[in-house]
C-alpha cells in the first residue's frame, strides 16, 4: 500500500496533497514524516505547500511532523512551510493548540505557492 500521498512541483514549490481523511495511523505517520523530511534533507527542497482538503483528522504526532517541518525549513534560506484548504475542525485545532500563530495557512493552493514564492 502507498502512501496517502500525491507530491507534485508546482512554480518552484513542492505541493503535497494528502489523499485521505484520517493521519492518525502512527505507523504510516512515521514513513510520512521521514518522507517529507527527506523533501528537505535529500532534496533540497525549501519551499513547501501542505495540502489539507482531504484530511478531516490528525494525531498529536501529525503535529509533531509539521512542527519538524516547520523547524527544518525555517533554518534555511528561503524555507517556507504553508498549509492550506484546512477544514473547520483543523482550523480549529490550531488555534486553541496557538499554532495559528506559528504557522502560515491559506485558503488556497494559489494562495499558498504564492505567499511562499514571496
Amino acid at each position: 500500500m502507498g502512501l496517502p500521498l500525491y507530491i507534485q512541483n508546482l512554480e518552484e514549490c513542492t505541493v503535497v496533497e494528502f489523499q485521505t481523511a484520517s493521519l492518525t495511523d502512527g505507523a504510516e505517520l512515521e514513513t510520512i514524516g521521514r518522507t517529507l523530511y527527506d523533501l528537505i534533507d535529500k532534496e533540497d527542497r525549501r519551499r513547501i505547500v501542505l495540502d489539507m482538503d482531504r484530511v478531516q483528522f490528525v494525531s498529536s504526532q501529525f503535529v509533531g511532523v509539521v512542527m519538524v517541518l516547520h523547524k527544518k525549513l525555517s533554518t534555511r534560506p528561503n524555507g517556507c512551510l504553508v498549509l492550506c484548504n484546512l477544514g473547520p475542525a483543523l482550523r480549529e485545532l490550531l488555534k486553541i493548540t496557538r499554532l495559528d500563530r506559528v504557522l502560515t495557512v491559506t485558503k488556497t493552493p494559489a494562495e499558498a505557492i504564492k505567499k511562499c514564492r514571496g
